[in-house]
This record gives structure tokens, C-alpha cells and sequence, in this order.
């Protein structure tokens, strides 16, 4: 069974829809349970339950060792801001802790948050312009949660283009060095040709893969034994 006061308020309120007469409060009681309690309930001696406050009593003895731990603002004095967590993480975890304290005042609420800041620049800030209440600290936490995390945007910015530029300088060894040579070569490595260069030449024509280039005129003592068939002239093979 959960907490017998919340299990009580969910069923009062519930029932506070159709009615709030004594004697339907205690006959309808046994619906809404189930499990243990339901077998706890049909126990009951007859005539024991007289009202349903005595029905509420005897819940509430009978499952006190269901109730929650009640929190009171002294747990607010253990939510500490480590030095590497976000802000945005330490008032989310602060307003969850909060939320669970019943009829915490807001004024002790702010107090505790102040304490528990560390001394960065929203708990500085806060020391020289005090805000006048909570809401207004939530607003101004809001403003510097952006300020933070666009900081940390910018850092990693900041890491990734070193990593790129200590990647870039790294030794060419066992890369392909992408400098041109004197002759205009791109590379200084290409991957090995698995047909012969005229076969290759033929069929990026028959494609149109690669435009014909006009006849070009052999130089002069050119040897006529060696044919270029994509230049059409002598003096060096395809």
C-alpha cells in the first residue's frame, strides 16, 4: 500500500466529487482497495468501524510503517553545487528536493539556495544585488543557466578546432601526400591500374567520359615507335 495519508487524501478528494456522507465514505472505502489492505479490511470485526474518521485511524496505524519519510527544510542544507556540475543541474535537483517539503516557505526556500550556492558568478551576483523573491531568483538563475551553457557551447567549439588543427599537423607517414609536384601531379601515389591504359582510354571515349582532345604535333626527333593514342602523336606511349 502506499503512504496511508496520500492513499486517504486521493480517495476523500475523489469521493468529494459525489459525496461526503459519512456512511457512503465507509461503504465505498473497500472498492478502491486491493491486496493486502483489501484482506486487512474484510478482517475488521463487525460494528468496529462506527464513522469513517475511525476508518482513517485505523489506516493509519495499521500502515504507519508505509508512511514516507517526511523531509523537512533541513534536507535543502545537503544539496550542494559540486564545482563540475551545471547550475541548471543544481536547481533542478534544488526544486525536487523542494517540491517534496510540505508547506515549505519560500522564504526559507531562497535562504537555503543562497547557502548551498558555491562562489561563482551567479552566487556573487546574488551577494551584491539580493533578489526581492524567488521568482525573481529563478529568473536571474534562468539568465545565467544560459550564460553557462553557452560558455560550454563555445569551449567545445573552442576543443574541437584544436583537435582538427593538431590532426592536420600531424606526420604525412603512411598518408597520401596531396601536394602537387613540379610536373602538376595531384598525388604523390595512385591506386594501381587493373586494365591496360589503352583499354581504359577506349572505353572513357566510347562513355564520353572524358572529351576528345584535339591532334597534337609530335615534337621534333620524336621517337616514332612510341604512339600516344590520347595525344595522336609520337614520342611517349599512352
Amino acid at each position: 500500500m502506499i503512504d496511508p495519508d496520500e492513499y486517504m487524501d486521493m480517495y476523500t478528494t475523489h469521493m468529494s466529487l459525489y459525496t461526503l456522507e459519512d456512511a457512503v465514505l465507509c461503504r465505498v472505502f473497500r472498492t478502491s482497495l486491493k491486496g493486502g489492505a483489501l484482506s486487512w479490511f474484510t478482517k475488521l470485526p463487525p460494528n468496529s468501524v462506527n464513522s469513517f474518521e475511525t476508518l482513517a485511524s485505523n489506516i493509519e496505524v495499521q500502515f504507519a510503517s508505509s508512511r514516507s519519510h517526511r523531509l523537512t527544510s533541513i534536507a535543502l542544507v545537503n544539496i550542494l553545487q559540486e564545482k563540475w556540475k551545471s547550475l541548471r543541474k543544481f536547481i533542478d535537483r534544488f526544486r525536487k528536493v523542494a517540491t517534496s517539503i510540505q508547506n515549505l516557505s519560500p522564504d526559507v526556500s531562497m535562504r537555503h539556495i543562497i547557502t548551498t550556492l558555491p562562489p561563482r558568478l551567479f552566487a556573487n551576483n546574488l551577494c551584491m544585488h539580493v533578489a526581492a523573491n524567488l521568482d525573481e531568483l529563478r529568473w536571474r538563475a534562468a539568465k545565467f543557466m544560459q550564460l553557462e551553457e553557452l560558455r560550454e557551447f563555445r569551449n567545445q567549439e573552442k576543443a574541437g578546432g584544436v583537435k582538427e588543427k593538431e590532426r592536420q599537423n600531424r606526420p604525412t607517414i603512411g598518408r597520401v601526400d596531396r601536394r602537387r609536384d613540379n610536373w602538376g601531379h595531384r598525388f604523390m601515389r595512385y591506386t594501381p591500374l587493373s586494365a591496360n591504359r589503352g583499354k581504359i582510354l577506349d572505353m572513357a571515349f566510347s562513355v564520353e567520359l572524358i572529351p576528345p582532345l584535339r591532334k597534337v604535333a609530335s615534337p621534333e626527333n620524336a621517337d616514332h615507335t612510341r604512339r600516344c593514342r590520347y595525344h595522336k602523336n609520337s614520342g611517349h606511349t599512352t
